[in-house]
């Protein structure tokens, strides 16, 4: 069995990566209503700050700044995840998922990466605001529905035409 730890640091700022266990699948985005409303249960019940999101339709990054004193990113990931999978109907399980009690919806861990400095910052939100872009889902980063994209653009942070095209380049992320 692995020894993996993760970061706990207190009021930290995160980027993650979350992915359903179908690849193939599209749920994020079918149920987008229900996803929302889990990830807003979630919000009110264990605050936390979303920096920047982007749902696709088989995994979803975001950014998270998690209050004073607080590191509990994994206890919020497992309510989302467990609030998201209760709206469907349980399936024909493995005695593994059965005993952890799992519907096999999404992939068991999530990738996270806490964010160093502002630069870091910065390069994980244009990775998240570019991935449908890289995924071919669309060919303008504004034409993505399910992103904070249009959000920085209100705020005037982003201009609407940034990174437009598939054949844009940058160091987006990691």
């Amino acid at each position: 069995m692995s020894n993996y730890r993760r970061s706990r640091v207190p009021g930290g700022t995160w980027f993650f990566t979350l992915t359903l266990a179908d690849r193939q699948s599209r749920l994020l985005i079918d149920e987008i209503a229900l996803l929302r409303h889990a990830y807003g249960q979630t919000q009110r019940s264990r605050p936390f700050r979303t920096i920047a999101i982007c749902i696709l339709p088989d995994h979803f990054h975001a950014i998270w700044s998690l209050p004073d004193g607080d590191a509990d990113f994994a206890g919020r990931w497992s309510l989302l995840k467990s609030t998201f999978s209760r709206q469907f109907p349980a399936a024909t399980a493995s005695p593994s998922k059965t005993r952890r009690r799992e519907k096999g919806i999404w992939q068991r861990r999530f990738w996270e990466h806490q964010i160093r400095d502002a630069s870091d910052l910065q390069r994980h939100v244009e990775y998240i605001h570019y991935n449908p872009v890289k995924h071919g889902l669309v060919e303008r980063v504004a034409d993505w529905p399910y992103s904070s994209f249009n959000r920085y653009v209100g705020k005037g942070l982003l201009p609407s035409d940034w990174a437009g095209s598939a054949g844009a380049d940058g160091l987006f992320g990691e």
